[in-house]
């Protein structure tokens, strides 16, 4: 009888941020979105709502779980990096960003930029 390894794959939680707890280096992700939409879309009681009052609507994000490289912070904006290579500029008043666990974030990180590597050979 052949004895077979078992690899052990720990499960994390992602951990929610304040924008004074980001680090320069860290990886971190979009968890969700604010989206602020006019009241007026709304075919409600505009004695509830003014039409010019604005609200704000928590969208999940498309690209969640998808690793972040924070490269600069200047708070309220944070300025990561995709592994694919593209930089992008977050605001985390309108973002809510998670601390990812190394592991994950490497692994994620190391397989998306292969990907993105072989799309930019076709």
């Amino acid at each position: 009888m052949k004895a077979e390894a078992e690899t052990i794959c720990e499960s994390h939680v992602a951990r929610s941020l304040a924008g004074e707890e980001l680090r320069c280096g860290e990886f971190v992700s979009v968890l969700y979105e604010i989206c602020e939409l006019p009241s007026y879309l709304w075919s409600g009681d505009p004695q509830l709502l003014p039409p010019g009052e604005l609200v704000r609507i928590q969208c999940r994000s498309s690209e969640g779980g998808v690793p972040l490289k924070v490269k600069a912070i200047c708070l309220p904006f944070v300025f990561v990096k995709k592994p694919c290579g593209q930089h992008r500029t977050l605001d985390v008043r309108q973002h809510r960003l998670v601390r990812l666990n190394e592991d994950y974030a490497q692994a994620v990180w190391k397989a998306m930029s292969k990907k993105a590597k072989t799309r930019l050979k076709i």
